[in-house]
């Protein structure tokens, strides 16, 4: 072999080497936020193996609002969530069509009012020191229509797990239908009891029902 053919054969293989580490190190940080969390690992390795396939859609945080609404005696009571993380695996007629992960940090919360907001980071509701993340599990995903669907899973806030269901509704963004489309809009609420997660401060003042709602938008990964 001689010195010119030594040196592409080896810059060939320095560049499929290279490679092949960017993807090792990119395809852990699709998952990375829940790496610390309690999410079973088949489910991360489903996300993954969405992703692979182009079937991963990313929440975008810029675009996207997760929070909650409550009503109190003496207003109703909003609250915004600015750091968070997740994804849908959309494939229908796969069993993990629908598959979705969410993780809010409970240390972002915002509110309209100073004095509110550090009620609710506090003991008596969120603790946000010893809870720093609420956390969402699907586990069943069932459309209802052309671009609603109902979507289960388990809650979990302040170290306390319930099981919760959204109702849903899906909207391809670039006219292309829900699944084969590059971003969707994902709106999704549902009604929580506070005290089943251990929020039982203030209440003679405050609604024990509280609204969970997300307007998300979702862009199809592409490693």
């Amino acid at each position: 072999m001689n010195i010119r053919m030594f040196y592409r054969s080896t810059l060939a293989a320095i560049s499929l080497l290279a490679g092949a580490a960017l993807v090792q190190a990119e395809e852990p940080e699709i998952c990375a936020p829940f790496m610390d969390s309690t999410v079973d690992e088949s489910l991360l390795e489903t996300m993954l193996s969405a992703a692979q396939q182009g079937h991963l859609y990313r929440i975008e945080r810029s675009s996207s609002r997760v929070g909650f609404c409550v009503d109190s005696k003496l207003q109703r009571i909003e609250g915004t969530f600015r750091d968070f993380h997740g994804g849908m695996a959309l494939d229908s007629g796969n069993a993990a069509d629908g598959q979705t992960l969410v993780l809010i940090r409970t240390a972002s919360l915002d509110t309209d009012a100073i004095l509110v907001r550090n009620l609710i980071k506090g003991e008596q509701f969120f603790d946000v020191e010893h809870y720093p993340e609420v956390l969402f599990v699907s586990h069943g995903f069932h459309w209802t229509g052309n671009d609603t669907a109902v979507l289960s899973g388990d809650l979990t806030l302040r170290g306390i797990t319930r099981p919760v269901s959204f109702s849903v509704k899906l909207t391809a963004l670039d006219g292309k239908p829900v699944g084969t489309a590059q971003k969707i809009l994902v709106k999704a609420t549902t009604t929580i009891d506070r005290a089943e997660f251990g929020m039982t401060g203030l209440s003679a003042l405050v609604n024990s029902q509280v609204q969970l709602c997300m307007s998300v938008e979702a862009q199809r990964y592409s490693g």
